[in-house]
């Protein structure tokens, strides 16, 4: 993907870009970027809560968060994520199972809103109903993940809503008490990481979360196109984001490298912005907001006396 998005770069032409670029746009932008992280904190703990419904305080969570969204830009899979999970466990007392079913509804609402807000930017870029990114119909990217996402929304209603039924089909299907046990007590933390699907208030406090989250992130891609005199309104941005956040859905390198920049390429060209000065916007936005966050998991991991190497041992049940 690196090799695809930078195959026909004039780099000249690049830096002349880079060098023409306003400081201040660009600092704004990294700033809403950053701030995302301080919203993620505050719908996690809406969705990660004590064993008596209790939340858990700001600053371990924090530091889980800062951690393992660090892990994702310095290790291959969105491993960070993991990381993320331990970390709250050593730092709050949580179930591992518990935080990593927590985070399993952040991608399922995270989806959900992207989705919602990329079918209002398909609406307001001013762009063709069937516009094409890499060849594929944008309108189609935004219906498939809406039903993936539905999906995964119903299964964990399911599961939230009849647990007893889940534990009688996994006694009946698992031959070993002893595996039946741990798949059992597997799917018990999984529940209790859902819980919040039963608290309609809860709920609702994620979906104002999520939507504040990917605006302010939208808002972080289109103060930055007046860094590089790109003409894309609040609408392209979120037809971006969108791009953007289903391209490195999948686990891949460090940092979504490659990945991220050839998103960024794909929905540019579609504006009419060349190939240039996308990379050069592309290249700006995924440096200067990859810097803070490894800082700030670096500082994370010093204060917490956590280490990289603690991820081999076996997360708690």
């Amino acid at each position: 993907m690196l090799w695809w998005a930078l195959r026909d770069v004039e780099w000249a032409a690049v830096g002349e870009t880079l060098a023409s670029a306003s400081l201040l746009p660009i600092v704004l932008g990294v700033v809403l970027a950053t701030v995302t992280f301080l919203v993620r904190l505050e719908r996690w703990r809406v969705l990660l809560r004590a064993s008596d419904g209790q939340a858990f305080p700001r600053a371990p969570l924090w530091h889980a968060v800062a951690i393992g969204f660090m892990g994702n830009n310095v290790l291959p899979f969105r491993m960070g994520e993991l990381m993320r999970c331990y970390a709250a466990t050593r730092l709050t007392g949580a179930r591992f199972t518990a935080a990593l079913s927590s985070v399993a509804v952040e991608r399922v609402f995270d989806g959900l809103t992207v989705v919602a807000l990329l079918v209002v930017g398909l609406f307001t870029a001013g762009l063709p109903p069937n516009v094409e990114v890499a060849g594929v119909a944008v309108s189609r990217i935004a219906t498939l993940s809406g039903l993936i996402m539905s999906a995964a929304l119903v299964a964990g209603l399911l599961v939230v809503s009849f647990p007893l039924l889940a534990e009688r089909l996994v006694r009946r299907l698992v031959p070993s008490d002893g595996l039946a046990d741990r798949i059992v007590g597997l799917v018990e933390g999984i529940r209790h990481g859902l819980g919040v699907l039963r608290s309609p208030s809860r709920a609702l406090q994620v979906v104002a979360w999520s939507l504040v989250l990917w605006l302010v992130n939208a808002a972080a891609f289109w103060v930055m196109f007046a860094a590089f005199d790109i003409p894309v309104n609040f609408g392209g941005a979120l037809v971006l984001q969108g791009v953007v956040v289903f391209g490195i859905a999948v686990p891949s390198t460090p940092g979504y490298v490659g990945v991220f920049e050839a998103a960024i390429k794909a929905v540019l060209l579609v504006f009419g912005v060349d190939g240039d000065r996308a990379i050069a916007y592309a290249v700006t936005y995924h440096v200067t907001t990859f810097l803070p966050i490894v800082a700030l998991g670096a500082w994370s991991l010093l204060r917490t006396s956590l280490h990289l190497g603690e991820l081999r041992e076996a997360p708690p049940a």
